[in-house]
């Protein structure tokens, strides 16, 4: 079987009808190349699957990228520990950045990345096109996608929760209590995640042999003012629940909110769980029951994914799911 030749830089240049030097300015983030002719060099480094060269002067520089859609959240807090634990057993620092988008890091970012250089970048709820992973790759960036946002792309390594399973918990939970009117309450609904989470509460409900009421299933982007208007919404129903699962904590927290507007008690008049386990769910009152998903641990697996895959001992993507837990405090009881 005939080996592929490694594709070079001057290989490069001749296809695109530029110099040598153009397509290293690309490779490296400079900015004195013509848009155009950036985005020509860049569809042949992607078609090609070129992958920057290194060597002896290539080491580890001792950074790790970190990168959020968004910041908003304590939620973004846990997986700041967890990086920083991470690049901490390995001598190295975190460098943050948000996109305030989902649509995954664009060319200024990359541009900057390259021309700082950095051992490997974390990109937490990101979509992550085709195109930018081959960004990425052509510049010998290794890369993990925590949480992603859709489907990642094939041969891209990330790192998640049983999503799915900490919603059938969650359900399960309240269903095990006495409920049947059981609210849900999810992320955006483009997100995985959400999805995942909504589709084992729909599974729970079915096994359990409950109808899934479509007015009882709503839509936030899992911050407390989310939480606290679809709680609303529910709680304003002809037949409102007595339970509500909410896809995150902050919006479990806002459904709190909006039960003592109404002069409702957790857990005595409305049950309610969460998603996460943040510290705040401890101290929160009543305290929180929710669903633990790992934060600190995925953040500190796709470091070290992430910085073995730039030492070349992890050449093959990987897909990995740590496990969720039902952490049972004081917000859920029998229904009255």
């Amino acid at each position: 079987m005939p080996v592929k030749r490694r594709v070079t830089i001057a290989q490069i240049a001749e296809e695109a009808g530029v110099s040598v030097p153009t397509v290293s300015k690309v490779i490296n983030g400079r900015p004195e190349v013509a848009p155009e002719t950036r985005q020509r060099v860049e569809r042949l480094l992607q078609k090609h699957g070129y992958q920057r060269r290194t060597g002896q002067g290539d080491g580890p520089v001792g950074l790790l990228d970190l990168v959020f859609a968004e910041i908003e959240s304590p939620w973004a807090m846990e997986l700041v520990r967890g990086a920083e634990q991470a690049a901490h057993e390995a001598a190295a620092s975190v460098v943050i950045s948000v996109l305030h988008t989902h649509a995954g890091p664009g060319r200024d970012w990359l541009e900057r990345i390259a021309a700082r250089r950095t051992d490997g970048v974390i990109i937490v709820s990101s979509r992550l096109s085709v195109r930018q992973q081959g960004q990425l790759s052509a510049r010998s960036i290794p890369f993990v996608v925590v949480d992603p946002e859709g489907e990642p792309p094939p041969g891209v390594a990330s790192v998640g929760a049983t999503n799915w399973h900490g919603g059938l918990a969650a359900t399960r939970h309240l269903l095990d209590l006495g409920h049947t009117r059981i609210g849900m309450i999810g992320g955006p609904p483009d997100m995985l995640c959400s999805r995942a989470r909504i589709d084992g509460y729909r599974a729970a409900l079915e096994t359990a042999g409950v109808s899934i009421d479509p007015e009882l299933i709503r839509y936030g982007d899992f911050l407390v003012n989310s939480g606290h208007d679809a709680g609303h919404a529910l709680l304003s129903l002809d037949n409102p629940p007595t339970a509500i699962f909410a896809g995150s904590d902050m919006q479990a927290f806002g459904v709190f909110e909006a039960a003592r507007q109404r002069g409702l008690r957790v857990p005595e008049d409305l049950s309610v769980v969460g998603f996460d386990d943040l510290p705040l769910s401890r101290s929160a009152w009543p305290p929180l029951t929710t669903v633990r998903q790992p934060l600190e641990e995925m953040a500190a697996l796709a470091a070290r994914m992430v910085l073995a895959m730039g030492r070349g001992e992890n050449t093959e993507a990987r897909r990995v799911e740590l496990s969720t837990d039902l952490v049972v405090r004081e917000s859920t009881a029998r229904p009255r």
